[in-house]
């Protein structure tokens, strides 16, 4: 799974198994001092994660504390360590980038048998933008092989709001991938959850959604499948039905345009015994149902048609 933003996440990699896990032992001495335990790591264990430009990351030498060093990687690729200076290390992996300076400090004739742990503070190129209708949209680093639905949970999941239709676009190409999102959790696994890649851009979009309100059993939101369409008896039915208090004639349905909220009289009545047409209802429409009790209740203002409308609860199919 993605960790959080900022969280450390280590990589540990000794390069030369248990029969050197005993400390450092520079080139000069003949004896040799016995060390302490390697600290434990706190993160995930990720040493083929890759490295990239402007990531954060902590080299450590075990047995040397003298030595760690945090460092960010420039745009070059390249970071400054003690006694060896500049090295490049965008680009490697976290396994190929601890033997990398290892290599170095045995060539340059500083130790002998160098134990490198790398810690990835900060990922700045290896993860994945969520955007959309998700609860937390951000960028999330990406340690591992990972895949849609892995990082729609680094985002907290679905909002309520959020459709079937997935747009992912890779770093490297221009036409992006469109995913309709299965919510059975079968599907999801054999069609959905595609693997992704370091640099993509994960939108989730917005489902169309229908309201009712009012004297209503069920008032609430209606999430449409993106290929369906809905009339307005068919949105009350959603809604559980009219309750018997409810004034079906004095329905009216309130939908937003570019030049603001526009209200349409629906007889419900009326169209319910097909002496006019049912009409239809488009993504973000509010069909408000008034109760018969009272004139004042039952011309309640559109602003606050569309208040109620706006906290009610939201239903999936």
């Amino acid at each position: 799974m993605f960790p959080a933003f900022h969280k450390v996440a280590a990589l540990a990699l000794f390069g030369y198994g248990v029969s050197v896990c005993f400390g450092q032992t520079p080139v000069a001495p003949t004896a040799q001092q016995p060390a302490a335990q390697a600290p434990a790591s706190d993160g995930v264990s990720a040493p083929d994660a890759q490295i990239g430009p402007g990531d954060l990351i902590d080299v450590r030498v075990f047995g040397v504390p003298e030595m760690a060093a945090t460092t960010r990687v420039n745009s070059n690729g390249d970071i400054t360590f003690p006694l060896i200076g500049s090295t490049h290390v965008g680009g490697m992996t976290v396994g190929q980038a601890q033997s990398s300076i290892e290599q170095r400090l045995v060539s340059g004739g500083y130790l002998r048998h160098p134990q490198v742990t790398i810690l990835i503070r900060e990922f700045t190129t290896q993860g994945v933008s969520v955007l959309g209708e998700v609860q937390h949209p951000g960028f999330f680093p990406m340690v591992h092989s990972e895949r849609l639905m892995d990082a729609i949970s680094a985002a907290g999941g679905l909002s309520q709001r959020a459709g079937k239709v997935v747009i992912i676009t890779h770093r490297d190409q221009t036409q992006p991938m469109t995913v309709n999102l299965a919510f059975n959790a079968d599907a999801l696994q054999q069609q959905s959850n595609i693997q992704l890649r370091p640099g993509d851009t994960v939108n989730v979009g917005r489902a169309g959604i229908v309201y009712v309100t009012g004297d209503v059993n069920r008032p609430g939101g209606f999430v449409l499948d993106n290929s369906d369409s809905v009339t307005v008896l068919q949105a009350l039915a959603l809604a559980q039905g009219a309750k018997a208090t409810a004034s079906l004639n004095k329905a009216r349905l309130i939908r937003r345009t570019a030049a603001g909220p526009q209200e349409i009289d629906v007889p419900l009545k009326e169209i319910a015994s097909t002496k006019k047409p049912d009409v239809g209802m488009l993504p973000d429409d509010i069909l408000f149902v008034p109760n018969s009790a009272g004139k004042s209740a039952g011309r309640k203002s559109l602003e606050s048609i569309v208040q109620i409308a706006t906290g009610v609860l939201i239903y999936r199919p």
